[in-house]
């Protein structure tokens, strides 16, 4: 199993499947499935019956996990691919196509 370098909080680009373009921020990650959950990306339903003759059924909402591959980090609304700049004795993300530090 490969390291997954993304971190919670990153503003990804979707760049795969119906959601391709979409921008969002990782909320959870999925480390043994090699997933992610984005923010406002990917959302399926669930409909719910209910439990009781009082309760009523519903439909929920929820964002299901994306795989990594599927996703890539962005700044400024440019994806790219990202590599490791050593600054001051540390190692800090930088994307390869606009040289941006990523922290």
């Amino acid at each position: 199993m490969g390291k997954i370098r993304l971190k919670i909080g990153d503003n990804v680009k979707v760049i795969t499947g119906i959601d391709k373009g979409s921008i969002g921020k990782i909320t959870s990650i999925l480390r043994k499935e090699k997933k992610v959950v984005v923010s406002d990306i990917n959302k399926k339903f669930k409909h719910v019956k209910p439990k009781t003759k009082e309760d009523t059924g519903e439909i929920k909402q929820f964002e299901s996990p994306i795989h990594i591959s599927n996703v890539m980090l962005c700044e400024n609304e440019t994806a790219s691919r990202f590599g490791m700049v050593y600054e001051d004795g540390k190692k800090i993300r930088c994307l390869k196509k606009t040289k941006i530090l990523v922290p």
